[in-house]
């Protein structure tokens, strides 16, 4: 492979650190990758992370489930809950133990931490947490329990690397690519309560494809070809994310980012990214447990505490009915409430079948390529999360793709067996990732139905041909990510195959006058270095006086271009906090409004710079506002630096 140039980074030009490592922070569960650089001939390995099992019971497990549990008065008083690095007990536990702990007690627990990271309903910073706590419970914030789950990958680290703490090394921490710029700022400032002051961000389903390069190292080029669009699909337990990646052939180069083959350089181009859906394995369990909690109480409803049990035990029966060898019937038990109602321990039988039917059909349905997404509000408003209004993650597939139709029309490399119908974009090849997917049910279901979508129509043919994807595999789905995320630590610093990523998102900026309106100032094409023009737009902006600029984004409608003016979408169009500043001119007395062009810079770190060019006079004001919020701990967050600057000449 080319490495290719490594990034300017001023924390790995100056002093690398030993390590690289990955942290994927999930919703169900956390893993950690690493990579030593010393060794001779670098590879990426599992951290086997330091967790409770059990009460005294201290084991190093590959995963760390995302769980948090606040301890009961007195229950780890006795020294059973410390961990080697701790010297006192206490007072909450996260992973396994956390995880086992809440099944008993479930008022206790955090789970889904993430999710509450992306929820746009709530102050994601007040303590929430849990949303149906006890009431002698402390509430925490979801950045503070993310913090708290990264403290103690932080510690388990460096109970194993004492001379190379993990705060020293490079990370790279990953977060689903549909994250809004607030949840990626919450993210950062999760990391850096942590302590964690070298972190770089990156997408999920990037980091699920580096795991594929990375795997496939010795002959991946051999499996994709240029003029190929590439469809990761990545569903955990919380969330399922959309990605589309563009194969392309390009000039030759010393790049990072592209490697020959037979003389033609082959490069990846992240194109488009999905909405984000708070839609996952958790919405089966719900699911299915509410279809059993009705057939237990004949229409009623459970206790909490049975309620509880019962969910965990859903999950159980989903994992294995959609297994590849899963039994044809299971009982599950419940113990009893107490009450008249249930009396003692209850059970129902439940069959495979019925399970398959249930969550393929509600999850996975065989739709149309044009079918419409539904509107109905999702039937789980009371854990107070905003899960996706409709659960068929086909709909969504769908929509996305055909949202995206456009993304392969510009690419010059286009080959003739590869185009898109006029509906949606045809992925070529598909990668599919997330624990959803360790079910191979679930994931043979997926490929049919994109295989129903795109039955081939080929040249002189009166009839269509069978038609199904390529799929890339994958293994260990639940370390993929955190695999990938320190292969592309590698990858910053010039070694492997890099990604080249687009913004996938379209930026806009508020206009007064006439309704409701905003200004394309940003196209989702855009990449880094790259000046943008708002061709035959004059804008009136005041000077000397606070003024704000709107922002908008859309992660939908990828072909507006600069300049155009559209109506706001507020379903496509989802508002930012706007840059507010005063713009001020050499001479006091100069006030008022004035006429203004606008253009805009995509920068090379990500950041959007936004000048305002004054018609009348030769002078201009720049503002600078981070498209990505921030990407590492280190860096402080911008504000803008207008009134400080004053006039450009």
């Amino acid at each position: 492979m080319a490495g290719g140039k490594p990034e300017f980074d001023p924390l790995i030009d100056q002093q690398p650190a030993r390590f690289v490592v990955g942290i994927d922070l999930g919703t169900t569960n956390s893993a950690v990758a690493y990579v030593d650089t010393d060794a001779s001939s670098w590879q990426v390995h599992t951290l086997a992370v330091t967790q409770l099992v059990d009460a005294g019971v201290i084991e190093r497990r590959e995963t760390l489930p995302s769980f948090h549990y606040e301890a009961m008065s007195g229950q780890a008083s006795d020294g059973s809950w410390r961990l080697p690095w701790q010297r006192e007990d206490p007072s909450y536990t996260v992973g396994i133990l956390a995880r086992e702990q809440g099944r008993k007690n479930p008022s206790r627990l955090i789970a889904s931490a993430k999710s509450w990271l992306c929820h746009r309903g709530v102050d994601r910073t007040a303590p929430l947490l849990p949303w149906h706590g006890a009431a002698d419970v402390q509430r925490l914030s979801p950045v503070e329990v993310s913090a708290r789950i990264l403290a103690h990958v932080r510690d388990a680290w460096n109970s194993l690397f004492p001379n190379n703490p993990l705060d020293q090394q490079d990370i790279v921490l990953t977060l689903p690519a549909s994250f809004d710029e607030v949840a990626r700022e919450l993210t950062v400032q999760a990391a850096a309560q942590a302590g964690l002051s070298r972190v770089v961000l990156l997408e999920e389903p990037q980091a699920a494809f580096y795991a594929w390069v990375y795997k496939y190292r010795k002959d991946w080029m051999t499996r994709v070809r240029p003029g190929q669009t590439i469809l990761v699909c990545d569903i955990g337990g919380g969330t399922t994310d959309f990605t589309l990646i563009r194969v392309r052939a390009d000039a030759p180069t010393t790049e990072a980012g592209s490697i020959s083959r037979n003389h033609e350089q082959i490069q990846f181009h992240r194109v488009a990214v999905g909405n984000h859906l708070i839609l996952g394995g958790d919405n089966l369990d719900l699911t299915l447990a509410r279809d059993l909690e009705s057939r237990l109480t004949d229409g009623g409803k459970l206790p909490p505490a049975q309620w509880d049990v019962l969910v965990r035990a859903s999950q159980r029966v989903k994992e294995q009915m959609l297994g590849g060898d899963g039994p044809d019937r299971l009982t599950v038990h419940l113990p009893g409430s107490g009450s008249r109602l249930m009396g003692g321990a209850i059970q129902a039988g439940v069959e495979r079948e019925q399970v398959q039917r249930l969550l393929l059909d509600g999850f996975l349905p065989s739709v149309a390529l044009t079918a419409p997404l539904q509107a109905h509000r999702s039937g789980f408003q009371e854990f107070g999360l905003p899960y996706a209004a409709d659960p068929a993650i086909t709909r969504h597939l769908a929509a996305f793709l055909r949202a995206h139709r456009d993304v392969v029309h510009d690419d010059a490399h286009d080959n003739a067996d590869t185009e898109s119908t006029d509906e949606a974009v045809r992925p070529d090849v598909v990668l599919l990732n997330g624990g959803f997917f360790a079910s191979p049910v679930l994931r043979q279901r997926l490929i049919d139905i994109l295989g129903s979508w795109f039955q081939d129509h080929r040249r002189g043919q009166a009839s269509p041909t069978e038609w199904t994807p390529t799929v890339l595999e994958n293994e260990r789905l639940e370390l993929a990510v955190a695999r990938g995320a320190a292969y592309y630590g590698m990858v910053r610093r010039g070694k492997g195959v890099r990604i080249t990523a687009n913004l996938a998102r379209t930026y806009y900026v508020r206009v007064e006058g006439g309704g409701q309106k905003a200004v394309c100032l940003i196209p989702g094409d855009a990449r880094p270095g790259q000046d943008i023009e708002l061709p035959n737009r004059t804008f009136q902006l005041l000077i000397s006086e606070p003024v704000e600029f709107p922002l908008l984004v859309s992660s939908t409608r990828l072909t507006d271009r600069p300049g155009q003016l559209f109506e706001i979408d507020d379903e496509q169009m989802i508002s930012l906090p706007p840059i507010r500043t005063v713009l001020r001119a050499r001479s006091r007395r100069d006030t008022g409004r004035i006429s203004v062009r606008l253009h805009a810079r995509l920068t090379e770190i990500g950041t959007i710079e936004l000048w305002c060019s004054d018609i009348g006079q030769q002078r201009s004001w720049r503002l600078q506002f981070d498209v990505r919020s921030a990407t590492q701990t280190d860096i402080e967050a911008h504000q803008s630096a207008a009134e400080s600057e004053g006039v450009l000449d």
